[in-house]
């Protein structure tokens, strides 16, 4: 097992309207001995922006400001701008969220080139229906194909809301490399219930046409997949991928139904350096869980949700949400991670 020590609350929810309701699931960038916060902060009704703070190291906050940091301003984000995470790549700051207009919730893009101004690019996920969804899945390898892949167009059917064109499907947790691979942007995304990955030359290609080709052969583009217990229901992409000498580190989460509800827990994966599509490693325990008060009590019970971290000698900071309230901290050695993680190599 990994020795983690968890830190604690790092932010909170204070007075100020836009972030009375809850402090979660930070993006993080860090350079040199400061961190950057970009934060998912919620106010009333349930309304997302985004809040920024800064560390001097890994948890002594010096800075933050009383207002938003980036608004909902368009029509495909007008309930929430939620869940930053952020990469460097050839000097452009790239911060993919969710957009959530309050009933699709799908991936979009916004780009900066000093941290500062964030230009928002729109929605980068699959712009489909479930209508759609299903006839492109159909062309699918069945047999490598997760059932749980139909859920939400059956869900929907059974409802009645299979029909309407404006129900998009829901593409969170989009996360991207902080470098190029072989000359291509590489991001994970997650079409419940796994985590797919995909690689393209530059964003003017992510079009309708593209998602649909994607989509008729989406077994072949999902990394991750519920294996082991504590995941069982669903996972998601978190931290954007660490490289190391052995491989790219990814951070996700995990979930899975208990007597409790719902549990969301902290995991760790390894990915081929040059093919990320290759899984070399995965852990086959959580590598945290919720146990602290402020993990297991908040808006959303037993939650610890990693989306970022900072690397201070071998010290990796892994920054979390924690019940949906706060943003926690744990601490552990990356070595330690990477030698655990190849004591279970992928089959």
């Amino acid at each position: 097992m990994i020795a983690v020590e968890k830190l604690g609350v790092i932010l909170s929810p204070t007075d100020k309207p836009f972030e009375k309701n809850g402090v979660l699931n930070p993006g993080i960038f860090q350079e040199g001995e400061q961190v950057h916060i970009f934060y998912r902060a919620v106010e009333d009704g349930n309304f997302s922006t985004i809040g920024y703070a800064k560390s001097n190291g890994p948890s002594d906050i010096i800075e933050r400001l009383d207002r938003p940091f980036i608004t909902r301003e368009f029509d495909y984000e007008k309930h929430g701008v939620e869940d930053p995470r952020i990469v460097k790549i050839d000097g452009i700051y790239y911060m993919t969220y969710t957009a959530y207009d309050g009933i699709n919730a799908m991936g979009a893009l916004a780009v900066s080139k000093d941290l500062k101004h964030f230009e928002k690019k729109g929605i980068i996920t699959p712009p489909i229906n479930y209508k759609e969804y299903k006839y492109h899945l159909e062309h699918c390898n069945q047999e490598k194909l997760n059932p749980k892949y139909y859920h939400y167009y059956n869900l929907f059917a059974q409802i009645g809301l299979v029909e309407e064109k404006h129900r998009l499907l829901r593409d969170k947790d989009i996360v991207l490399f902080p470098r190029k691979i072989n000359e291509k942007f590489v991001m994970l995304h997650r079409i419940w219930p796994g985590i797919q990955i995909v690689q393209f030359e530059k964003w003017e290609d992510l079009t309708k046409e593209f998602w649909e080709n994607y989509l008729k052969d989406l077994s072949s583009h999902i990394i991750l997949d519920p294996l082991y217990n504590f995941e069982v229901n669903y996972l998601g992409a978190g931290c954007p991928p660490i490289e190391t000498e052995d491989g790219w580190l990814m951070i996700y989460h995990g979930v899975c139904e208990t007597n409790i509800g719902k549990t969301y827990h902290a995991a760790a994966a390894l990915l081929d350096i040059n093919n990320p599509k290759k899984v070399i490693a995965r852990l086959p325990y959580p590598i945290f869980s919720p146990e602290a008060e402020w993990e297991l009590n908040g808006v959303v019970n037993h939650v610890v949700f990693p989306t970022g971290t900072a690397l201070f000698d071998d010290d990796l900071y892994i920054y979390y949400g924690a019940a949906d309230k706060h943003i926690a901290v744990a601490k552990l050695s990356l070595k330690q991670l990477l030698d655990e993680l190849k004591k279970h190599p992928s089959q």
